[in-house]
Order: structure tokens, then sequence, then C-alpha cells
């Protein structure tokens, strides 16, 4: 009997462009085959022993002398965008109608003059940009006016960047507070984002002081119904952040990969009954957003190294599931998201391994959750758990 599920998200760890990448100008993203294709000699041994190369999309690099130990396939996103917010949402059990606002040409100025009167900061920036290009290129002005830099990017966010020693951290905090505050109706982008960095003009570095401020979920999550029904829900990573806290039992914040499978452990070990949801974010925000394949590839390799003990600490009555968000593939000139299908790996000792192939809709995650929990929802789409079980 399953009582407990271990959910890890690999962000932005895609598996090829979807049918509709051309309208989001992804066309050929394929994040882990392209990682595989510029990265001479790369493997992920485990991943791959659970099945991670017989998914559609990773056709070429097929282990096919390995007998996977995991049920494997892979989701196509129903929901329009291809950002942290909408992926996890679909998830846990939420479709888009509508995809969140974004701002290629920057924000319109009654935003930015609301923000400069709420906080009494200037604002420079107001672009599209990747982040390190402009704290290089707009940092040392920030530091002699004390202005904040503000930007955005291919998704639906707005982004704050500052120096810690010009904007302590928890006054950044409260001027993405209250651009959250502002940022709603018609202009309800799905997250605004603190970037903090240190360093001095020619060496700027962002920290691992990175916050989130989310929107609320617009309907009731499978985190919701978890913690309804009185089992637990323990955020890890970022993910209360995306979730705004709303159905989390116990929130534990990590400053990157390797502390976030240490918690991800150490939750394992502890006796509990519900779900434990991970986000892993390095992939996405050190690696694929700056286009650097062998970072994104070596960082791969280490929580790969690290799953045979996550397996290894794994009880009777757990189920392992590892999926992704969205694609970020570091091989193109794009250094946003991508809009790819994500791979979706189920393990328990006693399951069969079963191939399920393509299917639409990331809540299918959240539907099967809810099915091996028994707990009752209304979230649509097919739960996978008796294709399984029958595996």
């Amino acid at each position: 009997m399953i009582n407990r599920v271990i959910l890890i998200i690999l962000d932005s760890v895609g598996i090829g462009a979807m049918p509709d990448a051309h309208l989001y100008g992804d066309e050929g993203s394929n994040t882990l085959l392209n990682i595989y294709r510029n990265i001479e000699n790369f493997k992920l041994e485990n991943l791959e022993k659970m099945g991670l190369t017989h998914i559609e999309g990773l056709e070429e690099i097929r282990r096919n002398t390995i007998t996977p130990m995991a049920s494997y396939g892979r989701l196509e996103e129903i929901s329009p965008g291809k950002d942290t917010t909408t992926g996890h949402w679909e998830i846990s059990g939420i479709v888009l109608e509508y995809p969140f606002p974004t701002y290629p040409d920057g924000f319109p100025e009654e935003i930015l003059q609301a923000l400069e009167k709420e906080t009494g900061r200037g604002i420079i920036g107001n672009k599209a940009a990747s982040g390190t290009a402009i704290i290089e290129e707009l940092g040392e002005e920030h530091v002699q006016t004390g202005k904040i830099i503000a930007y955005t990017s291919a998704d639906s966010v707005f982004q704050i960047a500052a120096h810690e020693n010009v904007v302590p951290l928890g006054e950044l905090y409260e001027i993405c507070k209250k651009a959250r505050e502002i940022l709603i109706g018609k202009h309800a982008v799905g997250r605004v984002i603190a970037r903090p960095f240190v360093g001095v003009p020619g060496s700027f570095k962002r920290t691992e002081n990175r916050k989130d401020f989310s929107l609320e979920p617009i309907g009731k999550t499978m985190l919701d119904y978890i913690s309804e029904a009185g089992q637990e829900v323990v955020a890890i990573g970022k993910i209360e952040d995306i979730f705004v806290g709303r159905g989390i039992t116990k929130a534990i914040h990590t400053k990157n990969n390797e502390t976030g499978i240490e918690a991800t452990l150490s939750e394992i070990n502890r006796d509990s009954k519900g779900l434990i949801f991970t986000n892993l974010v390095d992939f996405d925000m050190l690696y694929g957003h700056r286009n650097n394949v062998e970072g994104y590839g070596n960082a791969l390799e280490e929580f790969d190294s690290k799953l045979p003990e996550i397996i290894a600490a794994l009880k009777p009555e757990d189920l392992l599931m590892i999926s992704a968000d969205h694609g970020c593939d570091p091989s193109t000139e794009s250094t946003d998201h991508s809009r790819e299908y994500v791979p979706l790996l189920v393990y328990h000792k006693t399951i069969q391994p079963e191939g399920f192939g393509n299917m639409k809709g990331f809540n299918v995650i959240a539907k099967t959750i809810l099915d091996y929990l028994d707990v009752d929802n209304g979230i649509g789409n097919v739960s996978i758990k008796n294709m399984l079980d029958k595996g």
C-alpha cells in the first residue's frame, strides 16, 4: 500500500519540443537530448536504469540493453505558457485557460510609477533581458544611485535586481511584496522575483538569496486536497513560494540542488504520510538561462549520482516520481524557457515497469498521486495508477 509520494521536479529538464512549440519560437528544443549531443560520453547511469532513455524524445541515444526499473513516459502541457508557475500549477491540478501576461517591451509606466511611489526608490532597466547581462549593464548605475533594476524575460515575471549592500535583503523583499500587490488584474504576472547580487563593477554575481512572490493558485490543488485530508504536504525548495504557502504543512527552503536533495533525503527518513514535493532549481537558474551546457550536464550527473541513495532510503509505502515543469534548452540561442514535453519516471520496488508513452496534461501527476493516497478530489484528467499496478 502506498501512503506517501516523493515528487521531485528537475526544474526545466524538458524532453522534446511540443507540437505547438513553433508558437513560442522553440522549434527543435530538447533540453535533455541536446545535452547528450553536446557533451562527449555523457551518461546518466541511474536515470537511464530507471528508463529515461526509453522515453520518446531520446530515441537516438536509447540504451536498449537496459531493462527499465521504473515506469516511464512523457507529458504534454495543456495550459498555454512555458513558465514555472504554469508548469507547477498544472502538475498540481490547475489548467490555465489563458496565459499569464508577458512584457517583451517593458512594463507600463503606471506600474513603475506606482512602485516608485510605494518604495521611494527610482527604477532603471524596464526591459526584457538576461539577469546576468542586465546587472553587468546597469549594476554600477544602481550602486551609484540606489535605483532598483527592474526587468523581465519571455516569461510572465517582474524581476527586481539589487546589490545586497545597497538594498538590504529585507528591504528588497518588501519592495517585491509591494510590486506583487500592484501587479494584479490584467497585469497579474505569474511571479515577482527578488534577484539580489554582490560584487563590484566587472564582477557582479547573483547570490542564492533569490525569492519568488507568486500569485495564489486560482483553484484547489493536490496540496489543498492532501492537507485537507489530514495528510502531510512537505514543500522543499521554492515550492512554498510557487503556491504561496497554500496547502503546505511543512516548508523547507533550500539554496541549491545539493541542499534540496539533502532535505528530501532527511524527509524520506522521517516517518510521515502524504506528499514530499521538491523542486531542484539549479538546472534552470544557473545553467539553462545562461546557456551553460557543461554546467547543466554536470548538475544532472550530480543528481544522478544521488539517485541510488534516494531509492535506498524509500520505505515500502513510498512511491517516487521524477518529472519537470518545462524546458530550458541551454544549447539554443534563446536564454528563455522552452515549450517542451516533460519526462515522468515512477518507481516502487513492487511495481513492474510500464511504458505509458505520451500523455496529455501535467495534471496526470496530481490525479495519480491523489489516487494512490486515496484522497477524493475534483481534478480533471486520468490517473495512471491502474496502468502502473497492472504492469
